[in-house]
């Protein structure tokens, strides 16, 4: 069984849930991934964090993660927001990503945050930022659907 079906599967297993933080987690091999969630419902959930943990991104060089990160580019177009690479810190190996353009209203403004580092690791959250205030983490509201989908992509990133 694949990492992402895994995770499916282990998603469909846990029961509802709502105030509380429950790790999900599987493993296959050399790879895990990880999902921070701050509720589950029977359609939908809310994502603080989904990272990916492979070593294969340990090997590999910062414009390796580059092509990792255009592929994700590439492949996320799902979510609210699409999500490009803005950044490449090639000293410390890491791509960042982030919604392009966010989404903004009157009193704030939100988007996702992909990190690929060669510290091995895909991690996704979304971010809420009001003016005059420092940026937070937030729960990504998504379906069941996206979450599996978005773990496959990060899994096929890594293949």
């Amino acid at each position: 069984m694949t990492l992402a079906a895994k995770f499916q599967q282990a998603l469909a297993a846990t029961p509802t849930f709502s105030g509380v933080d429950q790790m999900l987690r599987v493993d296959e091999g050399s790879r895990r991934l990880e999902c921070h969630l701050t509720a589950l419902e029977p359609l939908a959930c809310a994502v603080l964090r989904l990272t990916l943990v492979a070593d294969k991104l340990a090997t590999l060089t910062s414009t390796e993660l580059e092509q990792v990160a255009q592929n994700l580019s590439g492949r996320l177009t799902y979510l609210l927001e699409p999500i490009s690479p803005i950044e490449t810190d090639a000293e410390g190996c890491v791509v960042q990503m982030r919604s392009n353009p966010p989404q903004k209203n009157e009193d704030r403004t939100s988007y996702y945050e992909l990190l690929v580092a060669r510290a091995g690791q895909l991690t996704l959250c979304r971010y809420t930022r009001t003016p005059g205030q420092p940026r937070q983490v937030v729960p990504a509201e998504l379906t069941r659907e996206v979450l599996v989908r978005l773990a496959g992509d990060f899994v096929a990133a890594t293949s």
